[in-house]
């Protein structure tokens, strides 16, 4: 059967009318340093972003968080595009963060996205992260890759998101700061930082608190970082990391039917009241980073090793729960987790031009000793009850991967090869009556490769082209149930998805004060994972025939003076299912089939997201900047049956000082977000049961902050 109009290919001319335009307005000029930053991800090496074959961003955190809190990734990555960074407003969740469109489905936490932070992953093996674990008061910058060569990283092949911390420098200097705000909310931080006896050293803790816009919402987050650079000699270097956060008794307000948020949008739904939802969380991990030199070539080593502990109350009704093979409505798990990883990195002349070669391979592992319970005694609601589960799951993965990067006068050739092996294994040691013996392994294997193109059609205009094939295995959380009935366990018939990419785009300099990147976009997915059911607490997933994601990305950022700067970022998609397919499930109550049609939208990404800022600096150390965020409407379902989110545009403002005078230094910022105070739904949970899909974003918000930094 022909395919529709729907499945054409990418349209060329207007490509080649892109690249025409800008390659016509374009001197032949070098612009400035700021506008092409040095990266690694991607290619692992460093290099200048203009020249790379794919859409990579840095992600300066010296200005960025400048005006901000520095407590959520969002702050920083609003004006990337390709990636959808939603604020849940509830910390209880962390953020909800997609990459053109992977990562969306997430009800918790980060999927589909690799997090990676100084070389150590913040994701574990089955593509889980958490961004909360990042610690922006110490970052200095924030690299995000969008598309094909994301796959190089493994099976999370939505993009990489990679923090990478300051190193200490220069003279000892302590910084205290006090941030405070709209619903009660604060920010106490202290540092350290410097170098001493040629020890670079960057110390950091603060406390988080707030009481929440939404009733429930109270959380208290506790953050510390501590970093030791060490150069052994003139050729090494060896950074030692340590991290921990804790949040403890955080409230989790759930999300709202459409009706309860029409009516009353910074309350609850009364299950969240009733079991008193919440989340506890310990986090400790700590890990090194190596580099040495041999003439031409690099060896890079990392290590590194971490627990994580988290109780979570969940609102399930009790019925459910009484099933023999229910795990409960209490969550409850000490995960530990390493890791090593090992770089070769060698640069040679080849022919004409210069050839990097990178080899190299990652081992993760992931042990969870996860126990469920049930969330009441008796009549007493939001408490421990009898043990429904207790297993020990282990999530193994083992990557080796090379790499290539040639440059041939105004042609450079990239290409990547990864082989990955994920090992899921869970040891069932909660087997009574009813509830047989769930112990079993899985192992998925796959060997993605990636390759890219840039020519240089003039010293001021890039054009490239990339394509790679993904995977992405399921998380140990959708593989948790293989239906909603009373006999159904374990999932391990759920198949990975696989993607095949492929991007075009431009790098140009307009002028010397101003960047502009444009790609275009299709992935082609099957076997994608979606929601198949979401009932008495089981959220049931399958895979899905096959999906279409097509788009456009453009971001500009440019200096029209001195005094003056502006930034945009513009994302397009048409994200939808490819073919139809049904999804079937026994539940407690009977047996529902629900058929999702070819060419419905995928739920949770927004055809449209666009982020745009003007500041001004009238003199050194004063800077006012307006920004401007818009979003489309987004569907919660596969079906799109449900009220979708509707679209909405806010408008946030942020004014900042410095001084300076002697040893010490002073900053003080105030930042109004949703400055006209627009009513809008800021995240939505796919196919959330009971209909509870939409998560309030904030009323106007106010916040205002100062420092204070001494010098020795």
């Amino acid at each position: 059967m022909a395919r529709s109009a729907r499945h054409a290919p990418l349209h060329a001319p207007l490509t080649l009318a892109v690249l025409a335009a800008l390659g016509a307005i374009a001197p032949q000029a070098a612009a400035e340093t700021t506008l092409n930053p040095v990266v690694v991800t991607g290619s692992r090496a460093e290099a200048e972003s203009f020249d790379q074959p794919f859409s990579v961003d840095v992600v300066d955190l010296s200005e960025v968080q400048a005006g901000n809190l520095g407590v959520n990734a969002s702050e920083a990555l609003a004006g990337v595009p390709g990636l959808v960074v939603q604020n849940r407003q509830n910390y209880a969740q962390d953020l909800q963060i997609s990459s053109r469109g992977f990562g969306a489905r997430a009800a918790f936490g980060v999927r589909g996205i690799k997090l990676i932070t100084d070389g150590i992953p913040a994701s574990i093996p089955d593509g889980q992260g958490q961004a909360a674990t990042f610690n922006l008061d110490t970052a200095e910058r924030i690299e995000v890759l969008r598309g094909p060569f994301a796959t190089t990283y493994g099976t999370s092949s939505g993009g990489v998101i990679q923090l990478f911390s300051r190193d200490g420098k220069g003279r000892p200097s302590v910084t205290g700061e006090v941030i405070g705000g709209a619903w009660d909310t604060t920010k106490i931080r202290l540092g350290a930082e410097g170098e001493a006896s040629g020890v670079g050293y960057l110390l950091d803790a603060s406390r988080f608190d707030t009481e929440g816009y939404r009733e429930h919402s109270a959380a208290t987050r506790d953050q510390a970082f501590a970093k030791l650079t060490l150069r052994p000699d003139e050729d090494s270097k060896l950074s030692l990391i340590a991290s921990g956060l804790e949040q403890n008794e955080t409230d989790d307000p759930l999300g709202l039917t459409w009706q309860t948020y029409e009516d009353d949008p910074d309350g609850v739904e009364n299950v969240a009241l009733q079991f008193n939802t919440r989340k506890s969380i310990h986090h400790r991990q700590g890990g090194m980073n190596y580099e040495r030199r041999f003439g031409a070539g690099r060896l890079q080593l990392t290590a590194y090793a971490g627990e994580r502990s988290v109780i979570q109350y969940l609102a399930i009704p009790t019925g459910p729960q009484n099933a023999p093979r229910h795990s409960g409505a209490v969550i409850d798990f000490d995960r530990s987790f390493h890791g090593v990883g090992a770089r070769w990195i060698h640069t040679l002349a080849a022919g004409p031009g210069e050839l990097t070669l990178t080899g190299g391979v990652d081992y993760d592992r992931s042990e969870d000793d996860r126990q469920g319970y049930q969330n009441f005694v008796g009549s007493t609601l939001g408490v421990k009850g009898a043990l429904k589960r207790d297993e020990i799951d282990t999530i193994t993965s083992v990557d080796p991967y090379v790499q290539a990067n040639w440059k041939l006068d105004k042609w450079t050739l990239q290409a990547g090869l990864r082989h990955s092996r994920v090992e899921f294994e869970v040891d069932d040691k909660f087997i009574v009556a009813g509830n047989p013996d769930d112990s079993g392994k899985v192992t998925f294997r796959k060997t993605t490769p990636a390759i890219g193109v840039t020519y240089q059609l003039t010293e001021a205009v890039n054009v490239y082209a990339t394509a790679a094939r993904g995977y992405e295995t399921p998380t140990l959380t959708e593989m948790s149930y293989s239906g909603t009935g009373p006999t159904d366990g374990f999932n391990f018939g759920l198949k990975p998805a696989q993607s095949r990419q492929i991007e075009v785009g431009t790098k140009a300099f307009v002028g010397e004060n101003t960047r502009v990147n444009a790609a275009l976009f299709q992935i082609r997915t099957e076997d994608e994972i979606v929601v198949q059911s979401n009932q008495g607490g089981r959220t049931v997933f399958q895979n899905a025939s096959s999906t279409l994601r097509r788009g456009l990305e453009l971001a500009v950022d440019t200096e029209f003076s001195r005094q003056w700067r502006g930034r945009l970022a513009l994302t397009h998609m048409r994200a939808i299912y490819d073919d139809a397919f049904t999804s079937t499930s026994t539940t407690f109550s009977g047996t529902t089939t629900t058929v999702v049609d070819d060419g419905n939208r995928i739920p949770g990404i927004p055809a449209t997201s666009a982020f745009g800022e003007i500041a001004w600096t009238p003199r050194q150390g004063i800077t006012a900047a307006l920004e401007a965020l818009y979003r489309s409407k987004v569907e919660v379902n596969d079906t799109n049956s449900k009220r979708a989110a509707p679209a909405y545009t806010l408008f946030n403002l942020r004014l900042t000082a410095r001084q300076e005078s002697g040893p010490w230094k002073f900053s003080e910022m105030l930042r109004v977000d949703n400055l006209f105070d627009r009513k809008h739904v800021s995240s939505v949970i796919v196919g959330s049961s009971g209909d509870r899909f939409y998560e309030p974003g904030l009323p106007r918000s106010w916040y205002a902050g100062a420092s204070a930094t001494y010098r020795f």
